[in-house]
């Protein structure tokens, strides 16, 4: 039986192959841009790499101990693991690879900033790596490095890949002590781990972050259904019962996307501007139109 490919199929590869390219790209951008020049260590497998450059008097290219790193990690990986890396993971470290080779560093940005704005720099690096990574990983792709280890360790010992990450990291930038041996080294790399992992998280959950909104309002089926014909969203309607004035009611209840709101917020108010309206954030949404429940 032959494999059918639909050209849907094809056009979301290609979406998520330049989606994993521009976000690499930018990863790749905050080093050379904002941390290397300034001596900031950040964490990963490319933190690792600039450790090696720093340490050996700069004799050896991050590009190279970035690649030999990835390179005995994947074959390690495939000695324990198996086949378990998606080619998408081998893509983004050698294009990650290829970007620390040729992406000059851009002088006109790092002419801009002096010594003493290491920690703008610190900061900045970290927000843009954050972003590119978070853009990479929503693609299904990654720059591999702390990746693989964490798939490494979790097959042997209960140990979530978050602190995985986390203790790498603080291995990782806690080595660039010995660079110039200032602890204001390792505060710097401190200070981009903890940007680079906010802007992560906001770039990931922000997207993906549900509201439950609650809605009481004498106007609710036109309410009702203006929402579910422009935002496409479902509505519950429930029965109420006021309790101080012992009236019934109906509550409505839709839960939606946070970017879904402000529509959501102006239905609401050319309908019935004295709606009642509760909102909340909801930690996690499963079903149509939302996440699917893992195993």
């Amino acid at each position: 039986m032959g494999i059918s490919i639909t050209k849907q199929a094809i056009y979301s590869e290609i979406r998520s192959y330049l989606g994993i390219t521009f976000g690499l790209f930018l990863y790749v951008l905050a080093w050379v841009a904002f941390l290397i020049p300034n001596e900031i260590v950040g964490g990963g497998a490319t933190g690792f790499a600039t450790d090696i450059h720093f340490l050996s008097g700069n004799i050896i290219p991050i590009n190279y101990a970035f690649f030999f790193t990835n390179a005995v990690l994947l074959a390690l990986g495939f000695y324990i693991l198996g086949n378990k890396f998606g080619i998408k993971t081998i893509y983004g470290i050698f294009f990650t690879f290829f970007m620390l080779t040729v992406l000059p560093e851009p002088t006109f940005i790092t002419n801009s900033f002096k010594d003493g704005d290491k920690l703008i720099c610190a900061i900045i690096g970290g927000i843009v790596s954050g972003f590119g990574i978070a853009i990479a990983f929503r693609n299904g792709g990654s720059a591999g490095g702390t990746d693989i280890v964490a798939m490494i360790i979790s097959k042997y010992r209960n140990v979530s890949p978050g602190k995985v990450y986390l203790y790498s990291d603080l291995f990782i930038i806690g080595a660039s002590f010995f660079i110039n041996f200032d602890f204001r080294t390792i505060v710097y790399g401190y200070v981009t781990m903890a940007v680079f992992s906010y802007s992560v998280d906001l770039l990931l959950s922000g997207a993906k972050q549900s509201v439950q909104i609650f809605i009481i309002s004498k106007k609710y089926e036109e309410i009702a259904n203006k929402i579910n014909s422009e935002t496409h969203r479902g509505v519950t309607a429930l029965d109420a019962l006021g309790w101080y004035y012992q009236t019934e009611s109906k509550v409505l209840m839709v839960v939606a996307r946070k970017k879904d709101t402000k529509q959501i917020h102006r239905i609401i108010q050319d309908i019935d501007p004295d709606a009642f309206i509760s909102e909340a954030s909801v930690m996690g949404v499963y079903g149509n139109g939302f996440e699917v429940m893992k195993k």
